[in-house]
């Protein structure tokens, strides 16, 4: 029985847009689930902090049977790192294109403390828009299916990215990262740099989301690492 892989999305994004990788992990016999953070959300609904994303994965993961290996993308890696520690049934963690941060770090510090400039801060200082999203996520994918994806995305918490990580699940268990050397969202530099406290590394000829640009290849890469 292979584990069950958990996804978690990235800022800005839904369980919603794994739909195409996780029909290439079924072709392979792997069950997936996804879950739903609570630092992303519509303009008229309340949205949450990286802690609630943290509890929100542990408890996925707690309702899941046998093993299971957690993915985070991008942003997701934070709450992979701060919610998985000391679960038994974790076998493994996989950042895809993701922070890798370590115990007292934050996602703002790992950019240099300055806003990335296709960020956008609404009114209230509270909440993120994602500018660009065609060049910045998806620079690999197909015209329509980039703007299905850009059409989906929602306000991130700025609180989120401003919360330092107080456990470190990487240092217990296995963990693969996964390079995308064509993302415009994470520099490949700055990959590379978090990669090193994996104990695997992949590289893939990817923009920000090989989920969408790449389903079939990631599948395969992840059939591997289970």
């Amino acid at each position: 029985m292979k584990p069950t892989v958990l996804l978690v999305h990235g800022a800005w994004h839904s369980g919603q847009g794994f739909d195409l990788l996780q029909a290439e992990l079924a072709k392979l016999d792997i069950n997936s689930k996804t879950v739903e953070l609570s630092s992303v959300a519509a303009a008229d609904k309340p949205i949450g902090d990286m802690y609630q994303d943290a509890q929100l994965v542990r408890d996925a993961i707690l309702g899941i049977e046998g093993e299971c290996v957690v993915l985070g993308h991008s942003y997701g890696g934070l709450p992979i790192t701060q919610g998985t520690s000391g679960l038994k049934n974790v076998k493994s963690l996989i950042y895809l294109t993701a922070f890798m941060l370590d115990e007292g770090e934050t996602l703002y510090q790992a950019c240099g403390a300055v806003d990335p400039e296709w960020w956008i801060r609404k009114e209230d200082n509270l909440r993120l828009q994602a500018g660009r999203p065609k060049e910045i996520f998806y620079n690999k994918c197909s015209a329509a299916d980039a703007q299905y994806m850009s059409d989906s995305l929602r306000d991130q918490s700025l609180t989120s990215f401003n919360q330092p990580i107080t456990n470190v699940a990487w240092k217990e268990f296995d963990s693969t990262y996964i390079i995308c050397e064509a993302d415009n969202a994470i520099p490949v530099f700055a990959q590379e740099a978090m990669s090193s406290r994996a104990k695997n590394i992949i590289r893939m000829d990817a923009d920000h989301s090989p989920f969408r640009s790449c389903p079939t290849e990631l599948a395969e890469i992840i059939n591997k690492i289970l």
